[in-house]
């Protein structure tokens, strides 16, 4: 074999000028080598110059420096996202729970309570809550599919609907699709807070006592574990009438038990450990009574209920977020990776080409003063 194949496999059009007299020489040159290693067989061949791969082996390896920082600022961040929804899954569903005890008691008398009322649907508003910024893999376009989906299928059974969005990118997915009404925009100030939470609540109470809605849904983004979040439809109101946070087909969403995860370091590199936590419930007394009038106790504990939920859908959706950003990043870094190892290969074996064929040049010239 002529040594301008191995040359031509990694060089550019721009290099061909260069070794043209290479491939003169080479074709009468007694001494060839194989014509390719098979160690390098799997290697998908990088035709660019030694300065073009020195180049962009520098860009990648920039760019692998910062995924990995946003890997490591992403696993820093869900460790306490994560804490917040696990701390605050027993009070959200212990307080469903007492409501739903006392709207039982409350059962045979005649009292009128807005929010637990279940009214034929007509109209139901939808409250889509998406992630601030992006870089997080299909995080914000599973929350937003998940929306499509259900307007459509509310199309078909002939119910109107509107659209509350929360976050920044669902207020661009949504601006640029105006055929889908949207009630307001709200963009979220980075961890989840109650005052967040409570200027959300405002605007579901009033379009639900003002029978502007008939029902009410949340759309968010359950958080599992780092590996595994999954989309999820609440109906907020009315009410569960079972005591149990469901989704829009009466399935219970609550979580029978979570999983915290622990980053350590182990032989110098990033490691994670995973620990179980159970949620233990305590069942109420059938017998309990209420000093106060359970008309008060519920009208004190419905804003908070509603304040609970929603807080409860924003942290569940941050700590999504921030672990499918942290996937998301150890990807990229992985592949920065992988590039970075197939650019080496590929500019040794330039610069061994390079080498070789400066090389057959001087003897050539030799070979052509002695003979």
């Amino acid at each position: 074999m002529n040594f301008i194949n191995l040359t031509t496999l990694v060089s550019s059009k721009s290099c061909l000028s260069s070794t043209s007299l290479l491939s003169l020489h080479s074709s009468t040159n007694p001494f060839q080598l194989p014509r390719s290693s098979s160690r390098f067989s799997h290697v998908t061949p990088i035709h660019c110059g030694l300065r073009e791969i020195r180049n962009r082996l520098n860009s990648v390896k920039n760019t692998q420096k910062i995924t990995e920082a946003m890997k490591l600022v992403s696993a820093a961040k869900v460790r306490r996202a994560q804490e917040a929804v696990v701390n605050g899954r027993p009070f959200s569903e212990t307080l469903v729970e007492v409501l739903y005890n006392i709207n039982e008691q409350l059962q045979n008398e005649d009292i009128d309570m807005p929010l637990t009322n279940i009214r034929p649907v007509k109209k139901v508003a939808l409250v889509v809550i998406t992630g601030d910024r992006g870089l997080c893999g299909g995080f914000n376009n599973n929350i937003t599919k998940m929306a499509e989906a259900r307007i459509a299928e509310l199309k078909n059974q002939g119910v109107e609907y509107t659209v509350i969005s929360v976050g920044k990118k669902g207020r661009s997915y949504f601006i640029r699709r105006p055929h889908i009404p949207v009630d307001r925009f709200l963009e979220g100030m980075g961890f989840p807070t109650a005052k967040e939470a409570q200027t959300i609540a405002d605007n579901v109470f009033s379009l639900f006592v003002s029978e502007e809605v008939d029902k009410v849904e949340l759309l968010y983004t359950k958080f599992v574990s780092l590996v595994k979040f999954v989309p999820v439809i609440q109906t907020l109101l009315p009410l569960s009438p079972k005591g149990r946070i469901c989704d829009m087909n009466g399935v219970s969403v609550d979580a029978d038990g979570d999983e915290f995860f622990r980053l350590t370091s182990k032989e110098g590199k990033l490691a994670l450990e995973r620990d179980a936590v159970r949620t233990e419930k305590a069942e109420l007394s059938p017998i309990m009574q209420f000093e106060q009038d359970p008309v008060q106790i519920l009208d004190a504990l419905l804003p908070l209920y509603l304040n609970s939920q929603i807080l409860k859908a924003l942290q569940e959706s941050l700590a999504s977020e921030l672990a499918a950003r942290m996937g998301a990043m150890s990807n990229a870094t992985d592949n920065a990776m992988e590039l970075m190892k197939n650019l080496s290969m590929s500019y040794n074996r330039e610069r061994q080409a390079k080498i070789t064929g400066e090389l057959l040049e001087i003897i050539a010239g030799a070979d052509a003063l002695t003979s």
